[in-house]
């Protein structure tokens, strides 16, 4: 009988976040697939959990052979643990390839709920949250980062240590009055939650930062998203006269310019999209 892959999310620094059903599927599995052997052996060690199922690596590296090999181990009815270093798998981090594979070979797949520091920068930042989207890591071109800043939705991304205080910068120069949150070392014993402009957080995040970082940026206010509109219109009448075809091309620059295809439609040709 064929096994199973199950998903499990791992703290992302609390250990104690470790939710019983993952526990259980760690316990269960025979193998673990892993960005980190030693990481999630030392988890495993913190559990208390032996013997080890056997961990194989599943990294940037080596992911999409390593999906192969596992989804075969699956259909031979092989029960495999996915977990990346901290999180939910597939999140900017491995695991995408390994489980789309399952889903192609109509493998079980289960995903376990659990910790993920997305929603908890979302929530932290006391931005808004009826409306937000990922943005995995910041982008680092000026032109794509202006791209990030004309959303109209909050929007959250991680950024490396080592990047945020350029990144900040950067986009205090785009836009210095947007409101946005740095939080540092979520669930961890030196968690911060820093609240301002993106000019005030550019100026008290300068010099060495250590610890993971999630940047939280509020939306574009109504002003700026009219000028952005202006732009992203004249540019989908441009491609519609070179022969796009509207609704496709409106696709097109939303996802470029980060507004909505059907405001740019509308404003092109007056009618509303069809449903």
């Amino acid at each position: 009988m064929p096994g199973k892959l199950i998903v499990c999310p791992t703290p992302i620094g609390n250990m104690d976040d470790v939710t019983p059903r993952v526990r259980e599927a760690l316990v269960s599995a025979d193998y673990v697939a892993c960005e980190d052997t030693r990481r999630t052996g030392t988890l495993l060690d913190r559990l208390g959990i032996r013997p080890a199922p056997r961990l194989v690596s599943n990294h940037e590296g080596n992911e999409t052979t390593r999906a192969t090999e596992l989804a075969q181990r699956i259909e031979r009815g092989a029960r495999v643990a996915l977990v990346s270093d901290a999180g939910m798998p597939a999140i900017s981090d491995p695991g995408y390839r390994l489980i789309r594979t399952c889903i192609d070979r109509d493998l079980d797949v289960e995903v376990l709920p659990g910790p993920s520091a997305v929603p908890v920068a979302l929530v932290a930042s006391g931005l808004p949250t009826d409306r937000w989207r990922f943005e995995g890591f910041l982008p680092r071109r000026a032109g794509e980062m202006e791209r990030v800043l004309r959303s109209t939705e909050t929007v959250v991304a991680f950024e490396s240590p080592r990047r945020v205080s350029e990144s900040l910068a950067a986009l205090a120069a785009i836009a210095p009055d947007r409101p946005a949150a740095v939080c540092r070392e979520l669930s961890k014993l030196h968690e911060e939650v820093l609240r301002g402009t993106l000019a005030e957080l550019a100026r008290r995040m300068q010099g060495d930062v250590k610890g993971e970082i999630v940047l939280v940026i509020g939306p574009a206010q109504a002003e700026e998203h009219d000028d952005d509109i202006s732009f992203a219109v004249d540019a989908l009448r441009h491609l519609v006269q070179s022969g796009a075809r509207p609704r496709a091309a409106a696709t097109v620059v939303a996802a470029l310019t980060g507004t909505r295809a059907n405001d740019l439609y509308r404003a092109l040709t007056g009618r509303e999209p069809r449903r």
